[in-house]
């Protein structure tokens, strides 16, 4: 363990210079701006709806939500109590007392990739273990800061449309972690290979449409390496040190930066096991602090609850409203931050391939649960606290925005972001509260780092196959980009990363719609496994 740690150390620190010389960042921004232009050019391609630009991978997020929840029948709903029991591992016996065997083509290689062949239950690590590492990197600044900036735009009716587009990613999550299990690979040592990668070749090509699959794979395993960099590391150390700077007063980034790769080297060299273990501690704890923190001023201010709920949902429905609530939710909020649970985007698929299983749709329905603990309660927590907190201290006007669409307070007119704005609302009822926020930034930093290193490596191996070298290259890189991240203000990288994770939805939702057959086949076969009514 010492000694692969080091190599990853050694392997650093030639960039690591690179990242204490901050004068590059012009330069760097240079290189990449006409790059990264040209490819958000073309992922965030505007439509025009009733006046307003609304861009297309929005459009098709929203609108393959809608097909799955149509076509399972409203499963993210109707099966929420089975998901919650199957997360508690409830149903667990079935995988091994159950005489429905796993064939030898769930668990075989592609284009002469070694596997070994298993009889019986598959993974490496339990159900709730892997919806904390997948939600581990969903729950975080979209949390924080998106939800914010998107109620200041939209106002408190997006809350409303902000819930709906939580309740249909839950049908989405549903079929891609699915696919993702069904689809998996097993390495000779036992390590689990998925992900859309996988079931888009894999899937597509038992469709007669290998070559597709393969293209729509190969694509899905760039983007997703990009988007592990960008949005799912530099982006975060960024934020994370811009906050731990604020509340110590410091100037630079990079010791913090080398803290950061420091930890989250020592537990991404342990793989999905070791980063399932911790996660299963810290989203629990992340998740209780700040719903605790938004309970405790929800309570204190119940007289203003009613009124409060009153103007969200009469703002849900006023023309201008829905429009804003488009903008500020669908745009601003969940671009800004992955979608917030990143259903479409197809990353949690990887995390969820490899739990202990042998039925593929048990961790579908338990991958369901994600969009609807991380939108549904925690981003509608947040919201429920500006606007209560608003609506007692008179904080900000909805829509009164500068420029760079950063919200104006109306005691000073000074501009703040959207973590500032809920760092803002929450210590105007709980005072010095932007302590406990820096914490949970960091942690949620941390988190997301983590599970987006297993979403990359992934990625990676499928490209550059899986090796031990390859393996530790792509470590030391990521480590890297944490020291990067926290030492600059990349800003066109980060453009660059976003729209890589974005791209990931194109490939991704093509494969869902051709696979989503298959998804209901192995829903029936797990409901029938189990007991469960009302199958169809």
């Amino acid at each position: 363990m010492n000694k692969k740690f080091l190599s990853l150390l050694l392997l650093a620190i030639p960039m690591l210079s690179f990242a204490q010389d901050l004068t590059m960042d012009e330069k760097i921004e240079a290189k990449f701006k006409p790059f990264a232009d040209a490819v958000s050019s073309v992922v965030f391609y505007p439509i025009s709806i009733v006046g307003i630009d609304v861009p297309i991978v929005v459009i098709i997020l929203l609108l393959g939500a809608l097909f799955f929840t149509l076509y399972f029948k409203f499963a993210n709903i109707r099966l929420l109590g089975v998901a919650i029991r199957a997360t508690n591992g409830k149903y667990d016996d079935i995988d091994h007392n159950s005489k429905d065997d796993i064939s030898e083509e769930d668990v075989a290689g592609s284009d002469g990739d070694e596997v070994i062949q298993i009889k019986g239950v598959v993974g490496e690590v339990t159900h709730f273990q892997a919806l904390t590492a997948a939600l581990s990197a969903t729950v975080g600044l979209g949390n924080i800061a998106g939800v914010a900036v998107a109620i200041a735009i939209g106002g408190p009716g997006a809350t409303v449309w902000m819930i709906l587009a939580g309740f249909l990613g839950m049908s989405t999550k549903l079929v891609e972690a699915t696919l993702g299990v069904k689809y998996r690979e097993v390495g000779p040592d036992g390590k689990i290979y998925g992900g859309p990668m996988y079931y888009l070749k894999k899937g597509l090509k038992e469709k007669n449409l290998g070559g597709l699959g393969k293209v729509l794979a190969g694509l899905y395993a760039v983007f997703v390496i990009g988007g592990s960099f960008g949005g799912g590391n530099m982006f975060q150390s960024n934020q994370a040190a811009a906050q731990f700077k604020q509340l110590f007063n410091l100037e630079s980034g990079f010791v913090f930066g080398i803290i950061m790769a420091i930890l989250v080297g020592v537990v991404i060299i342990g793989g999905i096991k070791r980063i399932g273990r911790v996660t299963e501690k810290i989203v629990p704890f992340m998740a209780i602090m700040f719903v605790g923190a938004s309970l405790i001023i929800l309570v204190m201010n119940l007289n203003i609850i009613p009124e409060a709920m009153v103007q969200i949902w009469n703002g849900a429905f006023k023309q201008t409203s829905v429009v804003g609530g488009l903008i500020g939710v669908m745009i601003v909020g969940f671009q800004r931050a992955a979608f917030s649970n990143e259903a479409g985007v197809g990353s949690a698929s990887i995390a969820h391939a490899a739990v202990k299983t042998k039925f593929p749709a048990s961790e579908g329905i338990v991958a369901s649960i994600g969009p609807f603990v991380d939108t549904v309660i925690i981003c509608t927590m947040t919201a429920l606290v500006i606007v209560v907190t608003n609506l007692k201290s008179n904080l900000f006007t909805y829509g009164n925005l500068d420029a760079k669409s950063n919200v104006l307070l109306n005691a000073t007119n000074q501009p703040i972001n959207g973590v500032d704005l809920t760092s803002v609302a929450f210590d105007s009822a709980i005072p010095n509260f932007s302590i406990l926020l820096t914490i949970a930034v960091i942690l949620f930093a941390f988190s997301t780092m983590l599970s987006w290193s297993y979403y990359g490596i992934q990625g990676w191996t499928y490209l550059f196959g899986k090796s031990k070298i390859a393996d530790i290259t792509y470590k030391a890189l990521f480590l890297v980009f944490v020291v990067i991240g926290a030492s600059s203000s990349l800003g066109s990288v980060i453009e660059f990363s976003d729209a890589m994770i974005f791209a990931m939805v194109f490939p991704n939702i093509i494969g869902l719609l051709l696979l989503a057959p298959k998804v209901k086949s192995e829903l029936s076969r797990y409901l029938k496994a189990i007991g469960h009514k009302n199958q169809n």
